[in-house]
């Protein structure tokens, strides 16, 4: 687990990169260090700033390597998350960056809501929920500030652009679970 705080540094790094338009990371070095960089993995970056989000951005699925996606997706929660405006250099010093590291989500077959409530582990599992063209997602660290299973899918499906009561169309529900690192 130590080895993997570099992915704060090299996330914190992406950022000031950008913002003082200079080249701070060293990939070769980096690859070299830490091979297990160059594998391919699905990275989430969450910016928060006095214990609110500022930014969020990541990968459901793995389709580059763990080093390319968390400076892609640090890079995007602090500059190109539409909830928020671009991070600044007066507000750099002032952020908390947390990374999960997601496994493959993987489809879950139920029957109804009762049935849905015993299969997902509060804590423990992220949701994708899917339905027509639309999808969410909920990382488990979510669980956090939506502990009630039905406050939790009420919000994803809001985020989904869904009516509160989504369940009851039986949406697919993907489950997926994420490694913590924090600052």
């Amino acid at each position: 687990m130590e080895d993997k705080k570099i992915l704060i540094k090299i996330a914190r790094d992406a950022i000031a990169q950008k913002l003082e338009n200079r080249v701070i990371i060293d990939r070769d070095q980096l690859t070299t260090l830490h091979p297990w960089l160059k594998e391919e993995g699905a990275v989430f970056v969450t910016i928060n700033k006095r214990a609110k989000l500022r930014g969020c951005i990541g990968s459901l699925e793995a389709h580059r390597d763990i080093l390319e996606d968390t400076i892609s997706n640090a890079l995007s929660a602090a500059f190109h998350d539409p909830r928020f405006t671009p991070l600044t250099k007066e507000e750099f010093g002032e952020i908390e960056i947390e990374i999960s590291i997601l496994t493959q989500p993987k489809l879950i077959h139920y029957n109804d809501i009762t049935q849905l409530k015993k299969i997902v582990r509060p804590h423990i599992d992220g949701v994708v929920l899917h339905y027509g063209n639309r999808r969410a997602t909920f990382l488990p660290l979510v669980w956090e500030s939506l502990p009630h299973f039905d406050a939790f899918f009420s919000h994803l499906c809001q985020k989904a652009g869904l009516s509160v009561d989504c369940l009851k169309h039986h949406p697919q529900i993907y489950l997926y679970q994420a490694q913590k690192i924090v600052e």
